[in-house]
């Protein structure tokens, strides 16, 4: 390819400065509108990186309010069960930089929040984030370095709160179709969609 960008000079030859508002907007700690809107969100993405330079990104989701924000810079996130690879918990103990994206229904702006992560077992950190009499094995403690409201334009763009928009859910395959594909071990798609149907709900928490 010869139109690759490599350098920062080549890039901001293409895009104008940004203005000063869009820089002054980033904060180091979590304000009353921070607090907010992580108290309102009911889902987060979490970026993290292993030791070579990968990123990985995961969703995380519960009722509002799921991420207990501590103090002013720092914040927790349960680990609630999976599938047990601890993609994102295996990074952090390799990187610790970490971002997150925390999205509300309906909003249009996004809270983006930058820092460093480190893992707790601590049951006084963990016990008040329990769901149904289950505390989660292990959180997310993030110390926050950078904290800021991101424009609407791409959830506009995306109409992603508009229903109308929302396509048929056969646009892809069934979750047992996808993974019987993926991992070639001769599953069968219809007996995993009925287990997964049947097992979701139980494994929650």
């Amino acid at each position: 390819m010869t139109s690759l960008i490599r350098t920062v000079e080549e890039l901001r030859r293409l895009y104008e400065q940004p203005e000063e508002p869009a820089v002054r907007k980033c904060i180091a700690k979590l304000d009353e509108h921070c607090r907010r809107f992580i108290a309102a969100a009911p889902f987060v993405v979490i970026a993290t990186f292993d030791g070579k330079g990968a990123a990985d990104a995961s969703p995380r989701g519960d009722p509002p309010g799921f991420v207990r924000v501590l103090d002013d810079t720092h914040l927790l996130l349960p680990d609630r069960p999976g599938n047990n690879r601890l993609d994102s918990l295996e990074n952090i103990l390799a990187c610790p930089h970490v971002g997150l994206l925390f999205v509300i229904p309906g909003i249009r702006e996004t809270l983006r929040i930058n820092g460093s992560a480190a893992l707790t077992a601590d049951p006084a950190l963990l016990s008040p984030l329990a769901v149904n009499g289950k505390a989660p094995k292990a959180g997310i403690l993030v110390t926050v370095r950078e904290a800021y409201l991101h424009c609407a334009k791409a959830l506009i763009r995306s109409a992603l709160w508009k229903p109308e928009t929302w396509p048929d859910k056969s646009v892809i395959a069934s979750p047992g179709r996808i993974w019987a594909d993926h991992v070639q071990m001769g599953f069968d798609a219809d007996v995993l969609d009925a287990y997964i149907a049947a097992e979701i709900d139980k494994t929650l928490y």
